[in-house]
């Protein structure tokens, strides 16, 4: 599998995003700076990774939305290629218009850093076949607006197409619905909130992460 992580100014999960991407396909991804216009050819899976792209001026993912690579990434996304969003990636998607929904400042207006419990609510993805359905996973979260919201009609779509892919198990941040991560509509973009690039390896507290790039390599 041929990867690329977009590194915006600001990103710092890019490492990460790009370290769980070689354990998994023996390949290193490709590091693509914002300000490019091209991404490498032969690409199956763009990582937009966490982080605070340009400080989160104006609103979350607003700015980086209005970058060079962007058209691209877009572009990339009709095409099927693969999308996984992570934190201020899934904010960046929305932004972009590739995922619906908004994400907001969290309901206690706090910065959150620590383990989640989630579910994992559709297995019949390419992001989410090596997980079990339902079967609770503990993956890190680190936001300040990771408060999802949409109106109920979308909301309803979300719930009735299966594109709601993992859920809190309790409410950590206002979430409509306890939403940790969705899905679009032909199944290749993926946006979510925690970090599975962050629980890889035993060694940093557990590997709960680690069925999501598995789930690509398949």
């Amino acid at each position: 599998m041929q990867s690329a992580v977009i590194v915006f100014p600001g990103s710092n999960c890019d490492r990460d995003m790009a370290v769980a991407l070689e354990k998994v396909s023996g390949n290193k991804p490709h590091m693509v700076w914002h300000g490019d216009s091209e991404l490498p050819s032969g690409i199956d899976l763009v990582a937009i990774p966490g982080g605070f792209s340009y400080g989160d001026y104006l609103r979350s993912g607003a700015m980086a939305s209005r970058s060079n690579i962007i058209s691209a990434v877009v572009e990339a996304a009709q095409r099927g290629v693969k999308i996984l969003g992570v934190c201020n990636g899934f904010q960046i998607l929305t932004e972009i218009g590739l995922l619906p929904g908004a994400l907001m400042r969290n309901s206690k207006i706090n910065f959150i850093c620590k383990d989640a419990e989630l579910d994992v609510t559709n297995c019949d993805t390419i992001f989410t076949s090596r997980f079990t359905e339902n079967t609770p996973i503990s993956v890190p979260v680190a936001h300040h607006d990771g408060n999802f919201f949409a109106d109920a009609s979308t909301l309803d779509k979300l719930e009735s197409q299966g594109q709601i892919v993992f859920r809190y198990r309790s409410d950590i941040n206002g979430s409509s619905r306890n939403i940790a991560g969705i899905i679009n509509e032909t199944g290749n973009v993926l946006g979510m909130m925690p970090h599975p690039e962050r629980a890889v390896d035993s060694k940093h507290g557990g590997t709960d992460g680690l069925p999501l790039f598995e789930s690509l390599m398949n």
